[in-house]
């Protein structure tokens, strides 16, 4: 027995695209710019140094010293030596008035006073160690530094822009079809 036959014929539908692209330009134009530095203000004060040398001392170790001094040295000496003077002969005075407690007080005493001194041999015009008095102030230095700043003016440029679009453009390149053809067979 036959039966009736589906016969199919079909065909495939193709898209055609085109595309052209887009075109995009940027372009940045460089910004004006004005840069002033003013000068720094500065102010430098200072206050001179002071150095004193003091050498009286040193004079006087070598008697070289002015006459009002010298006086008042030979002064202090005298009034040194008075005052030792009276303390050595109260002292002898008293001894004499216990003269009962010790044996030989006039003897003692008379050897004592006959006897001189002794005299230092040393150079006289030689200063003692440190005798010049040295003081030194350094000066002092004040700077002020007034700072300016910058004078900047700056003036943009916006980018430039421009676009182009692209296109795309869609058709057909092939329609599709279907056919059904119905074939009899006999029975």
């Amino acid at each position: 027995m036959n039966f009736p036959q589906i016969q199919m014929q079909s065909q495939m539908g193709q898209i055609e695209i085109s595309q052209t692209r887009g075109k995009q330009e940027i372009t940045q134009p460089k910004a004006e710019l004005s840069i002033k530095q003013p000068s720094a203000e500065m102010e430098i004060r200072t206050t001179p140094s002071r150095l004193t040398i003091d050498q009286t001392k040193a004079w006087e170790d070598m008697n070289l010293m002015s006459v009002l001094r010298s006086s008042e040295k030979f002064a202090e000496e005298g009034k040194t030596g008075l005052q030792e003077g009276i303390a050595r002969r109260a002292e002898q005075g008293r001894q004499m008035m216990e003269i009962e407690h010790q044996g030989q007080v006039f003897v003692n005493q008379a050897i004592s006073n006959s006897e001189r001194s002794s005299k230092n041999l040393n150079i006289a015009f030689i200063p003692s160690p440190f005798a010049v008095k040295i003081d030194y102030k350094p000066s002092q230095v004040h700077i002020d530094v007034q700072r300016n700043d910058p004078i900047i003016d700056a003036i943009p440029h916006y980018p430039e822009h421009r676009y182009n679009p692209g296109e795309i453009s869609i058709k057909m390149a092939q329609y599709p079809y279907l056919e059904i053809d119905i074939t009899d067979t006999e029975l």
